[in-house]
């Protein structure tokens, strides 16, 4: 008898745990680079397994090019179901599948001890400290107050300048920047 009640109460733990995690995914706005597994209920020869492009669109049958970058799968779904409904079927049961994420990254260059490319978290924001403590941490000799984010937005280029100290001695987290895919974080060499 306790084993049963064990077992339900472990299976409700399951239930708990895992369901921010089906929240974070229905909030994901699918990327250029995902994978995506789209099929039609009944319609086999309609499933497609496809990789946004650069401008997020993926080739589906029926009706060819299809912009799915930026929606959620939910959002994905409907915007498939409409069009096929417009044309071509009655109905249709459409369902989406997310097989590969994009790895979002960052790049980590000069005084650090491991410099290099890195991946940003999944499920939160990933600060400037950390890109650098996955770099290894500061080499001797590097000139952590002149840390800066470079970050590129469409065509306009932004350095961000990041006082190190402050973060780490001051306790100013507000400075420790949140990371965009693609921002570059330089650590020159310190010349004194």
């Amino acid at each position: 008898m306790h084993t049963k009640k064990g077992l339900y109460l472990l299976i409700l733990l399951l239930i708990l745990t895992i369901s921010p995690v089906s929240i974070y995914c229905e909030e994901y706005k699918i990327e250029t680079g995902d994978v995506v597994v789209v099929t039609v209920y009944e319609q086999p020869d309609l499933s497609t397994k496809a990789r946004l492009d650069s401008t997020g669109e993926i080739t589906f049958p029926l009706i060819g090019n299809v912009q799915i970058g930026g929606l959620s799968v939910n959002e994905a779904m409907k915007k498939i179901t409409s069009l096929l409904e417009k044309d071509y079927l009655v109905s249709p049961q459409v369902s989406i599948f997310i097989e590969e994420y994009h790895p979002k990254k960052v790049f980590v260059m000069g005084f650090v001890n491991k410099p290099g490319e890195y991946e940003l978290f999944k499920n939160r924001d990933t600060t400037v400290i950390e890109a650098i403590t996955m770099a290894g941490g500061f080499k001797d000799g590097a000139a952590q107050n002149g840390t800066k984010i470079i970050r590129k937005e469409g065509v306009a280029q932004t350095t961000i300048p990041v006082k190190i100290t402050d973060i780490m001695q001051k306790g100013r987290q507000e400075e420790n920047i949140a990371l965009k895919p693609g921002d570059v974080i330089f650590v020159p060499e310190s010349f004194f």
